[in-house]
């Protein structure tokens, strides 16, 4: 199974990406990890951007790629082991690819939102896109700990 991370943007702030950095490296130990970084769009009208973006991210995503995006309105809440749970039945059903999707900063267009199989909400809290990449990065690290029977590295 291989695990891609697509998100709009660069993470600007270097601590934030050096902590993600951080989190996708420790989980490259258990299954194979990618990021995509898209390009942001820089089109004035906010819809006109919403829609380049979301072109974008239909673009890098695998026809065959079991979706999930990151949303605050997202129905879906998993704690930790509730998504170690959901790792473990990706791999039992041989899920090719999962990936995960964070917009930008004015969201995703609504093409994203229907490709998407599960909409998953982080938290009730809202984030920050560049601070939604970090949790994500150490969730998922945490959910294969958990699946494998590790401790916890900090």
């Amino acid at each position: 199974m291989r695990l891609r991370l697509i998100w709009v943007g660069k993470t600007r702030d270097a601590h934030l990406r050096a902590l993600a950095g951080e989190y996708l490296k420790r989980l490259s130990r258990f299954v194979r990890c990618e990021v995509t970084e898209l390009r942001e769009s820089n089109a004035e009208d906010p819809r006109a951007c919403l829609e380049e973006e979301g072109k974008r991210v239909l673009g890098a995503l695998a026809s065959d790629a079991l979706t999930i995006l990151l949303d605050v309105s997202g129905k879906t809440v998993w704690s930790s082991e509730e998504l170690a749970a959901r790792v473990e039945e990706w791999e039992g059903r041989s899920v090719k690819e999962v990936a995960f999707v964070v917009g930008g900063h004015l969201g995703v267009s609504e093409e994203v939102r229907r490709r998407a199989q599960v909409r998953w909400s982080l938290s009730r809290l809202t984030l920050t896109h560049e601070m939604a990449r970090v949790v994500l990065a150490e969730q998922l690290y945490r959910a294969y700990t958990i699946a494998r029977g590790l401790p916890y590295q900090k």
